[in-house]
């Protein structure tokens, strides 16, 4: 499906641009100027793995497009889960741009890791909705700018999978053994325990934190794997039943495996804002300015959301009638579909640490 939606987008604009009189890689194209005296310079992006539109069948490659448009070679590197984000930025690593979720970015504030935005050079930030502002994790919008929306849900094979699943419950059900997948990060896959049993995800209490262990200690000799972005290729296979992920990632999955269903369990769910931030030791701050502005743009954050299928904070997206995934009840779930959610919050160091030592445990049981 994404890569029908791919061609037709592409159709879509390279229509426009040719009416236009326009060519892919000029300024014209977008709504700020990007020519800058910050040519041969370098960009050191760091973001979630295929977490940006690539250029498949004929769509934006969105960093080669940057790179034309600005002269700025752009130095792109991948993460799986913003603990192991955290990890190689705590380690002295210089990005100048930085993708994680809300939760890590109040996290990065509070440790001074991040610095300003100087909005006067991101004209296009008026083109996020008034609903992604002033959240949790940045209340005065001062260090972040939403990229992407999303909530995790549980993708299930529907040709092996029956009755269809409405609860956390199934993975560990006995009758899917070998064929379950989990998180291997301990925030996520605590979180599922915990939404399952009725704790609340950013609870200080460590008890509550030992029955969520003790609930996955219980899973363990059911599961296949703990996985990441492992899960594309044993959904899409069929080598896995069942699995949690983003709701988005269900998109590309079913791309390959038209046999995934979706459901958001009545438990209730995470939900999520990834963000753009420029981190404190960054090398290239202007540029970094540059590539904010640049996601913004209509243009730009239309192909990001058609090629990520993840729920857009961009109005110019949303309000556009070409967009594929515009009333998409997973994604943008009306009122009366709308799963009960949850933000993960900073929680305390010795919280953290606590439940990051149970995670041990789990894994090595």
């Amino acid at each position: 499906m994404k890569k029908i939606i791919s061609i037709i987008l592409s159709a879509v604009i390279a229509f426009s641009l040719t009416a236009c009189g326009s060519t892919s890689n000029s300024n014209s194209d977008y709504e700020a100027n990007y020519k800058n005296k910050l040519k041969n310079t370098e960009l050191n992006v760091f973001n979630w793995g295929e977490y940006i539109a690539e250029g498949e069948d004929g769509g934006m490659n969105v960093i080669k497009e940057f790179e034309k448009v600005t002269g700025i070679k752009v130095n792109y590197n991948t993460f799986d889960s913003n603990e192991s984000m955290y990890a190689k930025l705590n380690s002295g690593t210089a990005y100048d741009i930085l993708i994680p979720s809300d939760y890590m970015i109040e996290r990065l504030i509070n440790e001074k890791k991040l610095q300003k935005l100087d909005f006067s050079k991101l004209t296009n930030y008026k083109y996020i909705s008034d609903d992604y502002k002033n959240l949790y994790f940045d209340k005065k919008n001062e260090y972040s700018v939403p990229y992407n929306v999303g909530m995790v849900g549980l993708i299930y094979d529907k040709t092996k999978v029956n009755p269809a699943p409405d609860s956390w419950s199934v993975m560990w059900d006995k009758k899917y053994k070998g064929q379950i997948l989990t998180f291997n990060n301990s925030r996520d896959a605590f979180a599922i325990a915990q939404f399952l049993l009725g704790i609340d995800i950013n609870s200080t209490n460590k008890k509550d934190w030992d029955k969520a262990a003790k609930k996955l200690k219980e899973q363990n000799p059911l599961l296949q794997a703990r996985v990441m972005d492992e899960v594309f290729g044993k959904m899409e296979s069929g080598e896995a039943t069942i699995a949690p992920y983003y709701a988005g990632d269900y998109y590309t999955m079913l791309d390959t495996n038209e046999n995934l269903g979706f459901v958001y369990p009545k438990e209730g769910t995470n939900i999520f804002v990834d963000s753009i931030c420029i981190p404190k030791n960054a090398q290239n701050v202007d540029a970094a300015h540059l590539f904010i502005n640049f996601l913004l743009e209509p243009k730009v954050a239309l192909e990001n959301a058609e090629y990520l299928c993840y729920a857009s904070p961009n109005t110019a997206v949303v309000s556009n009638d070409e967009y594929s995934f515009k009333d998409d009840e997973i994604l943008y779930p009306s009122k009366d579909k709308k799963p009960k959610t949850e933000y993960y919050h900073d929680i305390d160091s010795k919280t953290r640490d606590y439940f990051e030592k149970l995670w041990e445990e789990v894994i090595l049981n």
